[in-house]
């Protein structure tokens, strides 16, 4: 029992022991070390391991030899030595690092447009070229060769800009070069060769769009979605002319195939497909059809946001009416006019809608607002002065806002999203004020009813990925607010 109890005591006093030599390494290591911490912290602030990796190797060892020798209980004149040379480099280190920084501001800046694309894994050859001189240009300058550092720093500026653009092109355009590939080994060229034509075409314009301008990659994305399409396209056209060429399909019968598809699409439209002389009577026929479906589509739409607003508005109105007493007559009469003028203006909606054709505007409402989109309304690439051309749909435009009297006008313009985002911004406001300016000169409307807003290419209207599409959301909207109390007079 005795032998047991002088055991149990051994190993307390080992326990004890062992706590206080922990104890007194902490405060033997926040006493060494805290000059040392602090210049490594701001070391690694400054990016040390990176623009300044010799100070910063040197500050490293000596301040994990610091650390060894006091884990090891050695003499403290060591530990302290250490800790301050390990403090002296980490200092060096980041001063050389900010000075780097400073040196290296431009090589730094295509390094991260480099990562930001993604060249470390789209372009790991050029990117590894880039990182290496970029190294040997931080060697030189920790040496205090600013010659031979600003020789590399410019090297690698180009290496990190060219791995930045290989790898845009690899992530917009590698597709489409594997699509373009396989179609020249399956000799695509030979049954399409204008399609495929097409293909490489739109391929090169979308290379060349991010030779030019590589940060704006909207047009070129668009380029090679398109080249992708002509692309599959022509692999499908030319499977069909070698089918043809072959005699495994007969001419007849491709266009009865064809034929066929109209048909089913005409029967939906409950139409008639007369295609005795061709195709172009019925395309036609389809197309007014599913436009007038479009049409209405937008009218329902509309209709079902005014009512549902009117009917939310008239409940909480009534609802508020029936919970007063007094005044409600005349409160009620105030709903019954404000009713009333809403329904003038949808009757001068309608009038207003029968003044332009599908080709010059689309007129439709948003709540008690109308909407002219003047679909007719068109600039010269890049500019913003109203053409004489377009004198007789603008002549029209005034008749319409003549029938809002007192009306606040809001004239947006808007653009597709090729192009720089600044450049679209600036020229739709431009165009905006061109269609203002032409409102108080020729129209003689007050400028207080007057606001011109340039949108961009922020709002589309349609896909940016079709010319059509494009060629929508290039446009004039002109927005008129209605003045209750003139339409009531």
């Amino acid at each position: 029992m005795v032998a047991k109890t002088n055991f149990l005591r051994a190993i307390l006093a080992l326990a004890l022991l062992f706590a206080g030599q922990a104890l007194a390494q902490d405060e033997l290591r926040a006493t060494f070390f805290k000059d040392a911490d602090a210049a490594k912290a701001a070391a690694e602030a400054a990016d040390a391991s990176l623009l300044a990796p010799r100070a910063w190797e040197r500050g490293m060892s000596e301040y994990e030899d610091a650390e060894d020798l006091l884990r090891r209980g050695r003499n403290i004149e060591y530990v302290r030595d250490n800790a301050a040379d390990a403090t002296r480099y980490f200092r060096e280190a980041e001063e050389k690092a900010k000075l780097a920084r400073t040196k290296f501001a431009q090589v730094l800046k295509s390094r991260q447009d480099a990562a930001n694309a993604r060249a470390k894994d789209l372009a790991p050859e050029l990117w590894e070229q880039a990182q290496r001189k970029f190294g040997e240009a931080i060697r030189y300058l920790e040496r205090g060769d600013l010659k031979g550092a600003s020789r590399r720093d410019i090297e690698a500026t180009g290496l990190y800009r060219d791995a930045e653009l290989m790898a845009i092109k690899e992530e917009y355009l590698a597709e489409t070069r594997r699509l373009l590939a396989n179609a020249d080994r399956a000799r695509v060229g030979r049954y399409a060769p204008i399609t495929l034509g097409n293909a490489k075409s739109l391929l090169a314009n979308a290379e060349r769009e991010l030779n030019e301008n590589r940060y704006d990659t909207d047009l070129p994305r668009s380029l090679a979605r398109q080249a992708n399409y002509e692309a599959k396209h022509a692999l499908y056209l030319s499977e069909v002319v070698r089918k043809v060429r072959d005699r495994d399909l007969t001419a007849e019968q491709l266009v009865l195939q064809w034929e066929a598809s109209l048909r089913d699409i005409a029967g939906v439209a409950d139409i008639v497909p007369d295609m005795e002389t061709g195709p172009d009577t019925l395309t036609a026929e389809l197309v007014s059809y599913f436009e007038n479906l479009q049409n209405e589509l937008q009218a329902l739409r509309q209709d079902k946001a005014e009512n549902e607003v009117r009917i939310a508005d008239m409940e909480d109105e009534l609802r508020a009416l029936d919970e007063r007493l007094g005044g409600a007559t005349a409160e009620r009469a105030a709903l019954i006019q404000r009713l009333e003028a809403q329904e003038r203006v949808k009757e001068q909606f309608v009038r207003v809608e029968k003044m332009f054709t599908s080709d010059e505007a689309r007129v439709f409402r948003e709540g008690n607002n109308v909407i002219l989109r003047l679909v007719g309304l068109s600039f010269d690439s890049g500019a913003s002065q109203i053409r004489p051309e377009n004198f007789d749909l603008l002549a029209k435009v005034e008749k319409a806002i003549d029938v809002f009297p007192r009306s606040e006008l809001i004239i947006e313009g808007h653009t597709d999203s090729h192009g720089g985002d600044e450049l679209n911004q600036e020229l739709s406001q431009e165009r905006a004020e061109s269609v203002m300016q032409y409102m108080i000169n020729a129209m003689r409307i007050p400028t207080y009813r007057l606001i011109a807003t340039g949108y961009g290419e922020t709002r589309p209207v349609a896909s940016n990925e079709t010319e059509s599409g494009r060629a929508r959301n290039r446009r004039i909207d002109i927005v008129i607010k209605p003045n209750f109390e003139a339409n009531g007079s």
